[in-house]
């Protein structure tokens, strides 16, 4: 084989067109948003000059849930149902027999709910 008919047989076959990505995004999410919020994401993906998908798959990733309330807090409202029903028993005692034989009692009560107040008020969340 010369040269010349060697020029016209390629080695290896060049696609044309854009490179494959090495990461394909094939998942879509509708998100359903008031005007408000649509303005509030577009002018915060302008600010760090990324398009709104890029903004949202950025944000995804830098965010931080905060459950509504824990399972302890849920157990804390549980005692403070608990105390303001044992609450509700004293008043009508109370009612029945006066307040100065249940005066103890209620401080007693009184101190145990705001201590369970005092948990459920934390700022540690």
């Amino acid at each position: 084989m010369d040269t010349a008919s060697a020029q016209h047989l390629p080695l290896s076959k060049k696609k044309g067109g854009r490179p494959t990505k090495r990461v394909k995004r094939s998942c879509t999410l509708v998100v359903r948003l008031t005007e408000t919020e649509r303005l509030l994401v577009t002018g915060k993906a302008r600010e760090a000059g990324l398009s709104v998908s890029a903004w949202f798959r950025a944000a995804t990733k830098k965010a931080v849930v905060v459950a509504r309330l824990r399972p302890e807090e849920l157990a804390t409202l549980r005692t403070l149902s608990g105390l303001a029903n044992n609450l509700n028993q004293l008043t009508r005692l109370a009612h029945r027999q006066g307040l100065l034989p249940l005066q103890n009692v209620c401080r007693q009560l009184l101190e145990k709910i705001h201590g369970v107040l005092s948990l459920l008020g934390r700022d540690d969340r």
